[in-house]
C-alpha cells in the first residue's frame, strides 16, 4: 500500500537505507539548493535538513533524485497504474488477457478521492514568513516553493471533477509583495489553471487557489502529469498512491488534502497582476521579471510535524528529469491513441524539454512511389505541435518508422545521425513563424513569442556522415576553433553576436565543408563539443529557428525556404537571452566542506 503522508514515506526511506538525515545547521538561502544539485549529480539519496536557519520546519530534498528510487517509492501500484494505461489504450486485451488486468478493479477504488470531516492539515496555522525561505540560484527575487501542488475549480462548475491540480510556481516574498498577504503566481494561460482563469475573468469574481506543499508523493507526481481533459489529478494521485485521497474542506473554501504538510489558501483577482521573478529556471537560465498573478493569501496551515519538500531546477538534467522519466514509463504507450500515426515522442531533457522534439511516425502515403519523402510525416507534425506542452517545441525532428524499425527515440545521437544521413535541405525544412514557444525561453523575439521548424527526414540514406575534419575546410574570416561535435556536425567559433552585422551570410558565402549537412555557429566551439549534452543545450536552448537559421545556397521557392548545402544554427548568446545560471563560488566552498571527512556527506559527492 502506497504512503498516506509524507512523513510516511521518510521513515520507509529511512528504512531502507535510502535516507540520509543532516543534523548540521543548514541555511536555505543558496546552501541548501546548491547540496541537493551536488546529491542530485552524484545519484545519491534523499536527505532530511532537520536543523533549517530561520525556520523551525526540516528540508526534504533529492525525493526523486533517482528513477530507481522514484520506482521504489511507487513499487505497490506502479504495475496497476500501467495496467490501467493499457487499457485505456487498448480495452478489448482484457478479454484477452483478465488475469493479467485482475488488479484493476481494485485500483479504480482509488480514483475517487474521499471526503473527511477532519485532518492533520488543520491542526495548526502559521505564516509565510515562517516557512523556509529557499532560495535556489543567485540572482532569484526571493524565495520559492519549488515543489507546489495549485489547486483550483472552475468557478462555473466547482468541485473535484473539473478541478485541475498543477505544479506552478511560487514566490513567497521579495519583489513588490506584501510581508505574509501576497505570494506570486507563475502559470501560463494553456495549462489546465488557465482555463479557470479565464472563467474567473469572464464571471467577474476572484478565482479561489489552494497551494499544497507536501503530503504523499502520489500527489507531487500527480501534479506534473500530463493527463487527459476529464481526468482529475487528485484521480490519478490516488491510483499511483495506492488509496483515495482524503480531502477536507472547511467552510466556504476549497477542498484540503487532510495528508498535505501546508496549504497556502488564498483567491487571485484575475484582473491584477505584480512583478514576479527572476528565477532560476529548468532551461538553464533565469526566468526574468514579468507581471504575473498574485494570490491575496488568507490562511496559511501546517500539519504536526511538518516537513518542506524541495528541489532546485537549472540547467538538465536535474531532479525534474525523473519526473519526466517516469511520465514517460507511465504514458508512453498512450501516444499512438492520443497521436495516431505517431510512434513515439521525445522532448530532449539535455535541450530543456520544450526545445527540441524528436519523434518516429508513420510514412504510409503513396506506398507505390519509388522514393519514400515526408508527407504523412508532416500531417503528424502539425498534431505533435497541436498537443498540450509539446505545443511549445521549437525544433521538431521526425523520422520514418519504415526507414529504422528498431531506432530507439531516447538514443539522441542515433535519431539525429539517422536524421542526418536522410534529411535534404531543399524540400524537409517547414517553419512556422510569428508563433508561441515556451514563457521561459528567451531566444525568441518577445515573452512567448518565437518560432519553430519541423525537420522531416523520410527514404533512403542520402550520405555518409564525416567523422573527421576535412583538410580543405574553409570558414573565411572571424570564425574560428572548428570542432566535430558528432558525425556530420561541425561546430565553429564566432565573434561575439552583433544584431545586423552579417555575420551568418558572410559565414553562409565563405564557408566550405559540403560534406556536413549540419553547422553550429557558437560562442565557445570547445565547451558546444565536448559533449553532446553540451551540443544540446547550446544549439536548442540559444537559437530561434525563424531568427537563426540560414544555409548554404539559400532560396526561397513559393514561400518555401530551403538550403542546397549545409544548414548553419546560429546558437550565440544574444543580447536578448536570459543570463546562464552561475553557482556563487562561496557556497560552494561550504559545500566542498560538507563532503570533506568527517563531513556530514563524506563520501556522497
Amino acid at each position: 500500500m502506497g504512503h498516506r503522508s509524507l512523513a510516511d514515506c521518510v521513515a520507509d526511506l529511512r528504512r531502507h537505507g535510502h535516507l540520509i538525515e543532516i543534523d548540521r545547521e543548514i541555511s536555505p538561502h543558496l546552501e541548501a539548493g546548491a547540496i541537493q544539485r551536488r546529491v542530485y549529480e552524484a545519484k545519491g539519496p534523499a536527505l532530511l535538513f532537520t536543523r533549517v536557519r530561520g525556520s523551525s520546519f526540516p528540508l526534504l530534498a533529492n525525493l526523486f533524485g533517482t528513477l530507481g528510487r522514484a520506482r521504489f517509492l511507487f513499487r505497490d501500484t506502479l504495475e496497476s497504474v500501467r495496467h490501467l494505461v493499457e487499457l485505456k489504450v487498448a480495452p478489448p486485451v482484457a478479454l484477452r488477457r483478465p488475469w493479467r488486468y485482475r488488479d484493476v478493479p481494485f485500483t479504480a477504488l482509488h480514483l475517487l478521492p474521499k471526503r473527511v470531516a477532519n485532518g492533520p492539515i488543520l491542526t495548526h496555522a502559521t505564516t509565510i514568513s515562517q516557512l523556509p525561505a529557499l532560495v535556489s540560484w543567485p540572482r532569484d527575487g526571493g524565495p520559492f516553493v519549488t515543489l507546489p501542488q495549485v489547486y483550483t475549480e472552475h468557478p462555473d462548475r466547482p468541485g473535484l471533477a473539473k478541478s485541475n491540480l498543477g505544479m506552478y510556481r511560487v514566490q513567497l516574498g521579495g519583489n513588490r509583495y506584501e510581508q505574509d498577504r501576497e505570494v506570486g503566481l507563475h502559470y501560463q494561460l494553456h495549462r489546465g489553471i488557465g482555463v479557470h482563469h479565464e472563467a474567473a475573468i469572464r464571471s467577474g469574481k476572484p478565482l479561489r487557489v489552494n497551494v499544497f506543499i507536501g503530503g504523499p508523493p502520489a500527489m507531487m507526481v500527480a501534479a506534473v502529469m500530463p493527463l487527459p481533459e476529464g481526468l482529475p489529478e487528485l484521480s490519478f494521485a490516488g491510483a499511483l498512491g495506492g488509496r483515495r485521497v482524503r480531502m477536507v474542506q472547511p467552510d466556504g473554501a476549497l477542498p484540503i488534502p487532510a495528508e498535505a504538510d501546508f496549504v497556502i489558501q488564498g483567491h487571485v483577482d484575475p484582473s491584477r497582476t505584480k512583478p514576479e521573478g527572476p528565477f532560476g529556471d529548468h532551461l538553464g537560465y533565469y526566468a526574468l521579471v514579468h507581471d504575473f498573478p498574485v494570490l491575496k493569501v488568507e490562511r496559511v496551515y501546517h500539519r504536526p510535524g511538518a516537513i518542506w519538500p524541495f528541489t532546485t531546477v537549472g540547467r538538465p538534467p536535474q531532479e525534474d528529469t525523473t519526473f519526466g522519466e517516469l511520465i514517460h514509463e507511465l504514458t508512453g504507450p498512450l501516444i499512438p491513441t492520443v497521436l495516431p500515426g505517431v510512434k513515439a515522442v521525445h522532448a530532449v531533457d539535455a535541450a530543456g524539454v520544450h526545445p527540441l522534439l524528436l519523434a518516429i511516425g508513420s510514412e504510409r502515403y503513396v506506398p507505390y512511389a519509388s522514393e519514400r519523402r515526408p508527407q504523412e510525416l508532416l500531417t503528424q507534425a502539425n498534431a505533435i505541435l497541436g498537443q498540450g506542452q509539446m505545443s511549445l517545441a521549437k525544433y521538431l525532428w521526425i523520422i520514418a518508422e519504415q526507414d529504422a524499425p528498431d531506432l530507439d527515440i531516447h538514443d539522441i545521437g542515433a535519431f539525429l545521425r539517422h536524421a542526418l544521413e536522410r534529411v535534404d535541405w531543399r524540400d524537409d525544412l517547414h517553419f512556422q513563424t510569428r508563433t508561441t514557444i515556451d514563457t521561459l525561453d528567451y531566444s525568441g523575439h518577445g515573452l512567448n513569442q518565437g518560432s519553430k521548424v519541423v525537420i522531416a527526414a523520410a527514404g533512403p540514406k542520402r550520405r555518409t556522415l564525416p567523422t573527421e575534419l576535412p583538410d580543405d575546410l574553409r570558414l573565411g574570416d572571424r570564425f574560428e576553433a572548428p570542432r566535430l561535435a558528432m558525425p556530420g556536425v561541425l561546430v565553429i567559433q564566432g565573434p561575439p553576436h552583433s544584431p545586423g552585422n552579417g555575420d551568418m551570410e558572410s559565414l553562409c558565402r565563405s564557408l566550405h565543408a559540403p560534406a556536413f549537412p549540419l553547422v553550429v555557429l557558437a560562442d565557445d566551439s570547445d565547451f558546444s563539443s565536448r559533449s553532446l549534452r553540451n551540443f544540446l543545450w547550446v544549439t536548442f536552448t540559444r537559437s530561434d529557428p525563424a531568427a537563426d537559421i540560414d544555409g548554404v545556397g539559400a532560396f526561397i521557392d513559393r514561400k518555401h525556404w530551403g538550403c542546397s548545402g549545409p544548414l548553419v544554427i546560429d546558437a550565440r548568446v544574444k543580447s536578448h537571452h536570459a543570463p546562464p545560471l552561475e553557482d556563487d563560488p562561496e557556497i560552494e566552498r561550504r559545500v566542498d566542506a560538507l563532503a570533506a571527512p568527517g563531513g556530514p556527506l563524506h563520501g556522497i559527492y
